[in-house]
């Protein structure tokens, strides 16, 4: 389809023109954003070069952001959490700079490993939703998941002749986030199917996990010491490991919070 040019076209028609070739184009934040820009542009007396440079990075701009959402989106996080929202303050044995670091995703680019072993209430699923959030935004595809829930869908896949299939799947994100990994036993099957995600992934794409127990319990979940030894090897063979210690900063807040109206009585 050929638009009709016209020139001398009056504003009104110029908006609908405009209006029109970004539908065409598929070019919904110039269409959105136009009448303002082409505002300001004239109020400051830019020059058509910049008004169209605005023009195109505003369009830039939201379609970089749609596509983050779109990838935060699709990694299954369970509730939002940011490096931002984080107390580091109320949990000293997580290093903000360690943590910043982190957040560039080099360790991602690297395809390394990431373990944030403590207990309840000390920040792991926050840290792992949030460093996954930014692996997002920074353009990796992320997937986020329980360990139980992935060993269960393995175990499924493997009765429905699925599994390399399912296998595949995972390996091909940059980023699988593993949350609650220790909190239950597995029996070998189970076990023996993680291991292979784990082994499929290895050096070619990160795993982050985060666990209530230290390594050294982790044959309470992995009764096969030999198998257990394997799955840690890959887990924290080039990895970084973050200790996030026994005492949970959201049960003291909790407690703050409660104790602050009998205070204040």
């Amino acid at each position: 389809m050929t638009m009709p040019r016209q020139r001398g076209l009056t504003e009104q028609a110029a908006d609908a023109a405009i209006d029109s070739a970004c539908r065409l184009l598929r070019l919904p934040s110039i269409r959105n954003e136009f009448s303002d820009i082409a505002d300001r542009a004239m109020k400051d007396q830019m020059t058509y070069r910049g008004l169209l440079a605005e023009l195109l990075m505003a369009e830039c701009d939201d379609r970089a952001r749609r596509r983050s959402e779109r990838r935060i989106k699709a990694a299954g996080f369970p509730r939002e959490k940011s490096l931002q929202s984080f107390d580091f303050d109320a949990n000293p044995n997580i290093d903000p700079a360690t943590i910043h670091t982190l957040a560039s995703c080099e360790w991602i680019k690297k395809s390394q490993p990431l373990c944030l072993i403590g207990d309840s209430g000390t920040g792991k699923s926050h840290m792992l939703i949030a460093l996954g959030t930014e692996a997002a935004m920074k353009g990796y595809r992320v997937r986020y998941t329980l360990a139980t829930k992935l060993v269960n869908e393995l175990v499924e896949a493997a009765d429905e002749k699925q599994l390399n299939k399912t296998i595949a799947r995972y390996g091909r994100v940059d980023l699988l986030c593993i949350d609650e990994l220790g909190y239950m036993e597995l029996d070998r099957h189970g076990a023996e199917l993680l291991f292979q995600v784990l082994t499929e992934r290895e050096e070619k794409n990160s795993v982050a996990i985060a666990s209530n127990e230290s390594f050294g319990g982790w044959t309470k979940t992995f009764t096969d010491p030999r198998l257990c030894a394997a799955i840690v090897d890959r887990l924290t063979f080039n990895g970084t490991i973050i200790e996030t210690g026994t005492d949970s900063y959201r049960l003291a807040s909790t407690r703050a919070r409660a104790e602050a109206p009998a205070k204040a009585g």
